[in-house]
């Protein structure tokens, strides 16, 4: 691949992972639009982990709570808000595994379209705008319960859709719940390691059985590149999200699906 689209492919990778503006639509477009040669399994594989090693090392120290309170609360019968997080976290990615295991193949044959992209790009921008003005913004992580968990990650099972954003999907679903907006991002970035992790492992696997030669160098470089930008959005989208809200979001969502329309039918 040349250099150039290596960077930019890595840049649109972390910049969009954990935006509510679907980074697997942004993956696809150069090629589907700007004809692009295909990045190829090895670089799919480089960019989620670097987004994954980003989403990990921002949250070490929750990560490692998680870990620690929702395995001990085994030993000692009691679960602190971390350990049953963890286990919330553990249900709401059942449903994303489970269809990601039973229509992969359809989704990777007649879903990664343009015109699918524009049309879930427009639709669930719209009903990320409604849910952040609608929502009441009042429930906290510590709130949180099986059943909205479990609905949260029934939402997430339908990110699987090219264009319909992971993060943007449990967001929209954590504030129609009545979650506030730093919670339902917080929980959708913590969704998101057991879910990229599990998508990085099934890439792996099919690497493993290709012939190709694996280009390294192309491979450090999409890594480091999606590592570091996916770091800096979700620091900086915390930062902000509770002044600015969702809308700039659902709007880029909105000017994107419509250009798309445009460069399809125009």
């Amino acid at each position: 691949m040349d250099i150039l689209h290596i960077v930019a492919l890595a840049l649109i990778q972390g910049f969009t992972e954990f935006l509510p503006i679907s980074s697997s639509a942004h993956l696809i477009l150069p090629n589907q639009v700007l004809g692009w040669p295909d990045q190829g399994l090895a670089f799919d594989v480089a960019v989620h982990f670097g987004s994954l090693i980003a989403v990990v090392v921002y949250f070490r120290k929750d990560v490692w709570a998680l870990i620690r309170d929702g395995l001990g609360g085994f030993a000692t019968g009691k679960f602190t808000d971390e350990g049953r997080l963890a286990w919330l976290i553990v249900l709401a990615t059942i449903p994303a595994g489970l269809a990601g295991l039973l229509f992969q193949d359809v989704i990777e044959t007649k879903l990664r379209s343009a015109a699918v992209i524009a049309a879930t790009t427009i639709g669930f921008g719209i009903v990320l705008w409604w849910a952040d003005v609608r929502g009441v913004r009042t429930q906290t992580l510590a709130q949180l319960n099986w059943r909205k968990a479990l609905a949260i990650g029934a939402a997430q099972a339908i990110a699987l859709i090219p264009g319909t954003s992971r993060s943007g999907i449990t967001m929209t679903a954590g504030l129609m719940l009545g979650m506030k907006r730093e919670d339902a991002a917080r929980f959708s970035f913590l969704m998101s390691i057991p879910v990229i992790a599990l998508s990085a492992l099934l890439l792996i696997v099919e690497l493993l059985e290709q012939k190709e030669p694996v280009h390294w160098h192309d491979i450090l470089i999409g890594t480091t590149l999606s590592g570091i930008s996916a770091y800096l959005c979700i620091r900086f989208f915390l930062q902000f999200i509770s002044r600015i809200g969702m809308a700039p979001f659902a709007i880029y969502r909105l000017l994107l699906g419509a250009a798309l329309i445009w460069m399809i039918w125009g």
